[in-house]
């Protein structure tokens, strides 16, 4: 898969602080004082997708808060963007040199038709589920899964509460946890496709409840995940814009008619609506027909005010970063889902002034860029950005938050999507997961990896269990900068009680080698198994600390008892839905 960077590698040293605030008398003077080529729109009215270079981040922001480029690399100059008629001058007007992408511009304009024998998805995209079809999936993970799965309506699409079109959709959450397990629990929100023609998002987020919910209860580590936390999928964010781009088009916005009077422009971007510092900084637009109009006022849309009063209602308020950074003990992750263009991002992108958590923030999205291969950075290393989703649960609540600009097109090829997108950003939201318990402080600690034990599987109760791991301070994408690493300093596993319960009891665990000298350390531990009772399997939790004195997120494996002739013992697991466990 083609690599998208916005910037030439480790160019980024510099924070997006440092960069110079744009004006745009420098951008208009620019325009008059360089004598570029101004070439003449292809025949027609467009659209065309064409490539654009230019010469300063003030073009490409002014650019940015009309329409909305596909791809920018500012290291090499030059943009990936759709435009009409006035979109070509306004690239002119900018000083920017636009080049038609004659196959690009053939492909966006390709119709969607449904291949042969396909039955399902979207057109042309198999892998792809309709929004109608998303939500019957949720459903029945729901019946299947009745003490782990709620779906609940948290109001309407603007086509439902307010339109005279099609009937519209309820706007719905997909909440997955252990509901036999009491809490309070930190908890994990995620928005798909608030941008509607980015198929992938709600897709990938349909697949991680699916590959949470068939693997409770024997993948360890996501039977802790439910068990002690809560996850929260919007999977569709923008149902009505969705359905316009399961057509082909290319839908962005809501399908609001009340303010451009151009139907193929109609909508408000929701990701530019919510409510901190809505319209405040150039980072959006108030032209009702651009792309990244941001609507007549923050949350003016009922998706908009839908998805911000559920988020305002699940996390606790933090308070104002700007008045004091986000303590490192505050619990749960917020993520939207996106696409295209491989990147991290993390607040701010209203401002190239770094986020009071800064260092936090970062070593999080490094850790998560670790599993996707994506590129970390600030939102403003892209283009500034106003009344952003990110911005508003980081800056409104102190949540870190995160988006994700994953694959290289908004209609993905599913090939790229199943073998390559797929995959890694599962590893990367399984992470954020792990994390959201201490977001700020865990990504900078090791992580416990290959934690295994002698015996495996069955073990017959009295025996001893020696157990193994690896502790690894490394996993970094050091793409814009260097996260620093440490030497292993300790190593612990508990049994059934993790190490943030009340009652938990920690066992030391030993460096194989003798000595904790080294950035990557195998351990090693042995547990007497005669005492143990209650819970069958039992689940034991293995964690590191660094020489930074920081510990790492927890990694877990079973260990199933039996008794001397190998018979089975009951399960006596909250949730696990079964009352024995059978030998192997």
């Amino acid at each position: 898969m083609r690599a998208i960077r916005l910037r030439r590698e480790g160019e980024s040293a510099l924070s997006c602080a440092l960069v110079k605030t744009r004006t745009l008398g420098l951008v208009l003077l620019l325009a008059a004082t360089t004598v570029l080529a101004q070439p003449a729109p292809p025949e027609g009215d467009g659209p065309w997708v064409v490539r654009a270079t230019f010469q300063t981040r003030s073009q490409v922001d002014f650019l940015a808060a009309e329409i909305e480029p596909w791809e920018v690399h500012h290291g090499e100059g030059w943009l990936v963007v759709d435009v009409d008629r006035a979109g070509w001058q306004l690239l002119l007007d900018l000083g920017m040199v636009p080049e038609l992408d004659e196959a690009r511009t053939a492909k966006y304009r390709a119709p969607h038709v449904m291949l042969p024998e396909q039955i399902e998805g979207i057109p042309s995209y198999p892998c792809y589920r309709t929004v109608e079809e998303t939500f019957a999936a949720a459903l029945a993970l729901v019946a299947a899964h009745p003490t782990l799965a709620t779906w609940t309506d948290i109001g309407n699409s603007w086509e439902k509460a307010d339109g005279g079109g099609p009937p519209g959709y309820d706007m719905m959450v997909l909440t997955l946890t252990n509901s036999a397990t009491p809490g309070p629990k930190p908890k994990v929100l995620m928005f798909a496709s608030i941008h509607a023609r980015e198929y992938v998002t709600a897709e990938l987020a349909t697949r991680l409840a699916e590959h949470l919910l068939s693997n409770y209860g024997t993948d360890p580590d996501v039977t802790w995940f439910l068990d002690h936390q809560e996850v929260h999928l919007v999977l569709h964010t923008n149902p009505d814009g969705r359905k316009k781009a399961e057509t082909g088009a290319d839908w962005r916005k809501n399908t609001n008619s009340g303010y451009c009077t151009t139907p193929s422009s109609y909508g408000i971007d929701l990701n530019r609506n919510f409510p901190y510092n809505w319209g405040c900084c150039g980072g959006s637009s108030g032209s009702p027909c651009s792309g990244t109009y941001r609507g007549p006022s923050p949350v003016s849309e009922p998706e908009t005010i839908a998805v911000r009063d559920y988020a305002l209602a699940i996390f606790p308020d933090y308070g104002d970063p700007q008045v004091a950074p986000i303590p490192d003990d505050a619990a749960g992750v917020f993520i939207d889902l996106h696409s295209y263009g491989e990147l991290v991002l993390w607040p701010w992108g209203y401002t190239y002034s770094a986020p009071p958590n800064a260092s936090g923030l970062r070593t999080f999205g490094r850790k998560l860029a670790y599993f996707n291969g994506h590129e970390p950075d600030q939102s403003c290393g892209l283009y500034l950005t106003d009344g952003t989703t990110d911005d508003f649960t980081y800056g409104e609540l102190g949540v870190a938050s995160y988006t994700f600009e994953m694959g290289d097109d908004f209609f993905q090829d599913c090939t790229t999507f199943t073998s390559t997108i797929l995959p890694t950003n599962l590893q990367a939201l399984l992470y954020a997961i792990r994390v959201a318990r201490l977001p700020y402080r865990l990504p900078a600690g090791p992580d416990a990896l290959s934690v295994a034990t002698t015996p495996s599987g069955n073990v017959t109760a009295g025996t001893d269990v020696l157990v193994t791991a690896t502790i690894n301070d490394t996993r970094y994408n050091n793409t814009n900068g260097t996260e620093p690493v440490q030497a292993i300093a300790a190593a612990e596993v508990y049994v059934d009680t993790p190490p943030w319960a009340t009652g938990a009891t920690p066992v030391a665990l030993t460096a194989t080698d003798g000595t904790f000298n080294a950035t990557v350390e195998a351990v090693q531990g042995t547990l007497a198994t005669a005492a143990w009772t209650g819970t069958n399997p039992h689940t034991l939790y293995v964690r590191g600390r660094d020489a930074g004195n920081t510990w790492g997120p927890v990694s877990a494996v079973f260990v199933r008892l039996v008794g001397p002739g190998n018979e089975t013992l009951t399960v006596s697991k909250p949730g696990s839905g079964s009352g024995t466990v059978t030998s192997s």
